[in-house]
């Protein structure tokens, strides 16, 4: 029986890394739990063994319901009776099914129903269950907004909530209006208190929000009258056993079919806040954005892997000319470099959701006492990596399934125009990964800070100067070759005057920086398993050199006059 845990042994392989014990460690506080709960770890190795048959539960559920369910799901999707959204039938299967194992509410504490699994582990169900089917993970994955209140929320809303969501109730984050996309800070939809029912009333449209007829939202609305800017936004939670908002209307979507994207109308719902005012946007919605947008590059790597997946197996079967077209140079290039995007991402996906985990446990912890000098130290360090990981992650995945999805299409031919082949639903699927929760350009802008205050190269130097296998070390010196070209064309970039053009220019340092971390990462994964990863590093630091020296180029022979060949007229 096919398994998407056990059958890629690169997931087992990222579970094992070094980093994984300081983080477990952290998470269970010495093992502190294994006084009250029977399901706690009482050491590093029985945590691992706890963690793998979770990750087995996953990929069996994975692979044996919700991929089957797949098309289905795609070709009905969710449709809307009486102002609810109402899912597609195998997604109620779907959603049954990881219910009933248990994953739902996965990262929270045991004293409130979790399982308090890493992000990491987290993070591995989110691609095996993308894999599945990318429109489901959207609407399981966003449990992790109750993340935002666990950090944020006191602890009167903790209990009330949290252990609804353990038990499978479902999470929305209510942020887009049809006027607010992605400048929230033009948010409009309204708060204000009830002083005689000592509660918030939300009163407006909210437009995009994806399961959007959710058990429980988190809302950003206005509470500051007169206000036009993000200091005058608050988080809030809407309960929906309060009633006050409708479904008005299910958007119709070139992919993810069975992820129901909603407009919703707010009708003077009850509402509490969460947290402070004034702080919705510049604190809470930052927390829950770096959240999902790790949760796309996970989506995102499983749509990858996916893709790879379905034009191999193609391609060993198809003949052409007399022989499978596997064994024609054209494809097996192809495929090679599609195995290498998946190690690629996988690589820096997981090395982001590792450093997320110890910043967020240390920031967990130090609400319980006081952090050592060492701890504090370790938080602020992991805290910067983990920012400037994340919209690398995030924009180089999905940039890498869409290329991957599109590249299928390529191996399988006409057939896989054909609506009967999946390759067809996983490039429409995979083309919304790079927009929402960020478009592409917008995670160049949040990496663009890293860029040119010398973060990102000083990352560079720092995993230079650690071993590699005596197998790796030509490719090491190929790689700092470009490290020192990226160097060099941050200064050049830096050298204008002109804002416009650095900004112009700041999309070939995002993606030099990107294949230039990814075949570090991966260096130092094939250094630890050649016989997994050795094949992709060849592979990928071939593409990445090519990449940077292409972008070097560019940004070597840029005039300042020639931005004007490039604006809109």
């Amino acid at each position: 029986m096919a398994n998407y845990y056990s059958d890629y042994p690169e997931l087992e392989f990222h579970l094992h890394h070094p980093l994984m014990e300081r983080i477990v460690e952290l998470k269970e506080r010495g093992y502190s739990d294994r006084e009250t709960y029977d399901d706690a770890p009482v050491d590093f190795e029985d945590a691992l063994e706890n963690y793998s048959k979770v990750l087995e539960i996953a990929g069996d559920i994975a692979a044996n319901i919700i991929e089957p369910n797949s098309e289905s799901v795609d070709l009905e999707g969710p449709h809307l009776e009486n102002g609810r959204m109402i899912y597609a039938s195998k997604t109620f299967e779907n959603i049954e099914a990881m219910k009933k194992a248990g994953l739902t509410g996965v990262e929270m504490p045991r004293r409130y129903g979790g399982l308090n699994l890493p992000i990491t582990v987290f993070t591995m169900i989110s691609e095996i269950v993308s894999a599945a089917d990318s429109s489901f993970q959207n609407i399981w994955s966003l449990q992790s907004c109750i993340d935002t209140l666990y950090e944020f929320g006191s602890e009167e809303q903790r209990q009330k909530y949290i252990p609804r969501v353990c038990a499978g109730e479902s999470m929305s984050m209510d942020l887009t209006e049809p006027d607010a996309g992605s400048d929230l800070q033009r948010v409009m939809l309204k708060a204000t208190f009830d002083e005689k029912e000592n509660c918030w009333r939300l009163n407006g449209v909210k437009r995009f929000i994806t399961n959007g007829d959710s058990d429980i939202h988190l809302v950003l609305a206005r509470s500051e009258e007169g206000t036009r800017d993000g200091r005058g936004l608050s988080m809030f939670i809407y309960d929906k056993r309060e009633g006050g908002v409708d479904v008005r209307h299910i958007e119709h979507k070139l992919g993810i079919h069975g992820s129901p994207t909603c407009e919703l109308t707010y009708k003077n719902a009850k509402a509490e806040l969460c947290g402070s005012t004034r702080l919705g946007l510049i604190k809470y919605v930052m927390a829950l954005m770096n959240g999902a947008r790790l949760g796309i590059a996970a989506q995102s790597a499983g749509l990858c892997h996916e893709a790879y997946k379905e034009a191999l197996a193609y391609a060993r079967e198809r003949a052409q000319f007399n022989k499978t077209i596997i064994d024609m140079p054209p494809v097996y290039d192809m495929l090679a470099r599609m195995k290498a995007k998946v190690d690629a991402s996988r690589s820096l996906l997981y090395q982001t959701a590792r450093y997320v985990d110890i910043y967020k446990t240390l920031e967990d912890i130090q609400r319980e006492r006081k952090l050592t000098p060492e701890e504090r130290d370790e938080l602020k360090r992991y805290s910067r990596l983990a920012d400037a990981f994340t919209p690398m992650s995030k924009g180089m995945a999905s940039e890498y399934s869409n290329q991957n999805a599109y590249d299928a299409i390529s191996v399988h031919g006409g057939s896989g125009f054909i609506m009967e082949y999946k390759s067809q639903r996983l490039y429409r699927d995979a083309r919304i990964f790079s927009i929402y929760e960020g478009t592409t350009q917008l995670q160049v802008v949040a990496a663009s800070r890293y860029i040119s205050n010398g973060t990102y190269l000083n990352i560079m130097r720092e995993m230079l100067s650690e071993e590699v296998a005596d197998g790796f070390k030509p490719l090491k010196a190929r790689v700092a070759a470009m490290v020192d070209q990226y160097e060099a064309g941050v200064a050049a970039v830096k050298a204008h005057e002109s804002q416009d053009v650095q900004d112009f220019l700041y999309r070939r340092l995002y993606d030099m920086n990107g294949v230039i971390l990814m075949s570090l990462l991966l260096l130092a994964d094939a250094s630890r398993s050649a016989e997994l990863f050795g094949k992709s590093a060849n592979i990928y630091v071939r593409m990445a050199e090519s990449e940077v020296a292409g972008h070097m180029a560019y940004i070597r022979e840029f005039k300042a006059e020639d931005l004007e060949w490039f604006k809109a007229r």
